[in-house]
Order: C-alpha cells, then structure tokens, then sequence
C-alpha cells in the first residue's frame, strides 16, 4: 500500500488519522462552552474528537484540537465571520494550501478566500459542523477512487 501511494503520488504517505478527544481535548472543549465562544454541534464534536489530521488528501485537511482553538481565542480572540461579518468565529482548521476554516457562533462554517487573517473575506463552505464534515467525507473517498481531493 505504501508503495503503490508514493508511486502514484511521488512521495511516501504523511499523516492520515482522526484522533479520539483526551481529556484535555474535552476540558478545553468545556471551557470554550463555559466562554460562549463554540457552537453546540462543535462542542459536541470535540467531546469525541480530538483533532483531524489528513496531510495525503489533495494539499491536506486540517481539524484542530479543541486546545488549539482556545489557545489560539485566548491569543488572539474571534474573528469575524459572516456576510457582514459581525458573527464571531473561532479558526478550527485548515486545507494545506494556507485557507483557514472558521466556525461561526451561529454554527456557520466558513473558510478564508486568502492565506491571512489579517484583511480576511470568507465563504461560506457549510451551512452547520455536519455539512462541514459531510464535505469532507466526499472529499476523502473522492480522493481514495479518483486521486483528486475536490474543489474546496
């Protein structure tokens, strides 16, 4: 399987993993909840999930660890998101290609349309977490059948 992968692609496999929420992960995911800085399907997500790593998919697809995300909010604060950008968004991720993802308090997920955060416009990718995550399923087995991760 290695083989045939850095055949195909030019470059051994990174690394590919969904990693199962420590308790940190879920302390942290808490404390974002107790801030009413997360929406409950994230916070639900990171009672579960502690992080989301696919570095052979496309450029790769990054989900952060819930102590990421609060690290990163007491660092730096929300971000605004939305069309008029008055929602405030947490960054939870990103594609290996400098886009950042946001999860907007309404629920929204979001990803920046530049690598920077500094002057951010965004687009909407998903109307909630499971949308989010349903885009990301297809862009797996996208990949697995075809070898292309799909447009976003």
């Amino acid at each position: 399987m290695t083989a045939d992968f850095e055949r195909r692609h030019g470059f051994p496999p990174g690394t590919n993993e969904v990693r199962p929420a420590s308790g940190d992960d879920q302390a942290a995911a808490r404390a974002l909840a107790r801030a009413g800085r997360i929406p409950a399907d994230l916070a639900a997500f990171y009672d579960s999930i502690g992080g989301l790593v696919w570095e052979d998919v496309g450029n790769g697809y990054f989900l952060d660890s819930a102590g990421d995300v609060l690290r990163r909010l007491q660092e730096r604060g929300t971000v605004d998101v939305g069309t008029d950008q008055k929602v405030p968004g947490l960054v939870i991720g990103s594609n290996g290609g400098g886009l950042t993802y946001l999860a907007g308090l309404d629920g929204r997920v979001h990803r920046t349309r530049a690598a920077s955060l500094d002057e951010p416009e965004f687009d909407q990718v998903a109307g909630d977490l499971r949308q989010f995550l349903e885009l990301l399923e297809v862009s797996l087995t996208r990949f697995v059948t075809e070898g292309e991760p799909g447009p976003w």
